[in-house]
Parts: C-alpha cells; sequence; structure tokens
C-alpha cells in the first residue's frame, strides 16, 4: 500500500532495495528496509523514505511464506519492483543465508583471486 508521492517516485525509479527484506506480522506482509526516495516536486505531505509498506498478498500465501520462513530459516528478500496493469509489483524470493564455513570458503577463493590479479600486474610491469 503505497502513497501517491511513493508511487511517483517509483516511476522515475528512486529506490533501493538493498538491505531490504519482507516480514510477516500478525498474518499481514510488510516491505522493511526498502528506500523510496522522497518525490522531487513533493510538498509538505511528501512520505518518509525508510517507511515499513504494507503488501498486498492473499491470506493462504501469506500462510504458505509463513511456514517455509519459520521451519527452514528462509528469508523474504525482494528482487525487484515493477509496474503490471498501473499496479506496482513486488518480486519475492526465498533465500537462505551463508553458513560460517560457506563465508570462509568465499574469503579464502577471493584473497587467491587478489594475489594472482597483483603476480599478472606485477608480471606485466616488468
Amino acid at each position: 500500500m503505497l502513497t501517491g508521492t511513493e508511487v511517483k517516485s517509483l516511476r522515475q525509479g528512486r529506490v533501493n532495495l538493498l538491505d531490504s527484506y519482507a516480514d510477516i506480522r500478525s498474518g499481514e506482509l510488510f516491505l522493511v528496509g526498502c528506500h523510496i526516495s522522497e518525490y522531487t516536486e513533493g510538498n509538505r505531505y511528501n512520505h518518509d523514505p525508510l517507511r515499513d509498506r504494507k503488501l498486498l498478498m492473499s491470506r493462504r500465501e501469506i500462510r504458505r511464506l509463513q511456514g517455509k520462513v519459520l521451519e527452514k530459516g528462509f528469508t523474504l528478500v525482494p528482487l525487484r519492483i515493477y509496474f503490471r496493469d498501473g499496479w506496482a509489483k513486488v518480486k519475492l524470493a526465498l533465500a537462505k543465508g551463508k553458513k560460517i564455513y560457506d563465508k570462509r570458503e568465499d574469503l579464502k577463493r577471493k584473497q587467491a583471486e587478489r594475489d594472482t590479479e597483483r603476480a599478472v600486474g606485477r608480471y606485466k610491469k616488468g
């Protein structure tokens, strides 16, 4: 459920989904942490850029997602916001966080890539 200035700002593409997620509270779905910039032509009634926004979804669909989030430790992550027939839609995905050992492996891989880039850079210069 969006205000008018939020929709106008969305149409200008002034939205940031980084660090945002969807949360289920008392049987309702909310988008948390999504930054929709204030509308430039807006007046004193402009919206709060970081407010929690209610997402409209059927009760059955919310219960299904809630079961997966609670049981398996998934998180609902917004992938994109788009317009369809004049309605703003949010594409959600069920995502699972990385384990600590996965993070360590990624850090090792990134460090190895940096070392090889450094070695190749020295080889090209010398």
